[in-house]
């Protein structure tokens, strides 16, 4: 079973990266803010097109903690994307975001006279939105996305950075 799902894996990663040989892949940084966690994070995020008007978008962001007294929070999300590109002009991409999101929270406590507190939980949702490259003519792309997370953690979440070619 193993073998096969390792065959599996690596024929998908070569059929992947012959669609993707003639386009540009990309990775960069954003700064986010998650709507019901209300922070602010950072986050890295890739690019690798799939098919023509298709990218496959990976990205990965931690929340900066919050501190309320005695309890402290902190979040990070793992973001498996498929991005539809709508519009495609000289120095616009606007492109439809939908793929699979998965959170995780972790709460500590620390109460004097009652001790220390820490519990940790994750959630998967789906992720619907839209983003936009801007060509500005220099070595980075900026780009702006706003999509919302539905699932136990419903969220609106506002992204923008900088992607570079790889």
């Amino acid at each position: 079973m193993k073998k096969n799902i390792l065959l599996l894996a690596i024929t998908l990663f070569s059929f992947v990266s012959t669609l993707s040989a003639q386009d540009t892949r990309r990775i960069g940084g954003q700064i986010i803010y998650g709507s019901n966690l209300e922070a602010l994070g950072l986050g890295v995020i890739g690019e690798l097109p799939v098919a023509p008007k298709m990218v496959i978008s990976p990205s990965f962001s931690f929340y900066f903690p919050k501190d309320q007294g005695f309890v402290k929070q902190s979040a990070w999300e793992l973001n498996g994307n498929l991005n539809y590109i709508f519009i495609e002009d000289d120095n616009l991409v606007f492109y439809g975001i939908g793929g699979l999101n998965y959170t995780n929270i972790r709460v500590k406590s620390d109460i004097p006279g009652l001790g220390n507190f820490s519990n940790s939980v994750g959630r998967v949702g789906l992720n619907l939105g839209a983003g936009a490259n801007f060509d500005i003519g220099m070595s980075f792309l900026p780009f702006a996305e706003i999509k919302y997370i539905l699932g136990d953690f419903d969220r609106l979440v506002i992204g923008a950075g900088i992607k570079f070619n790889l």
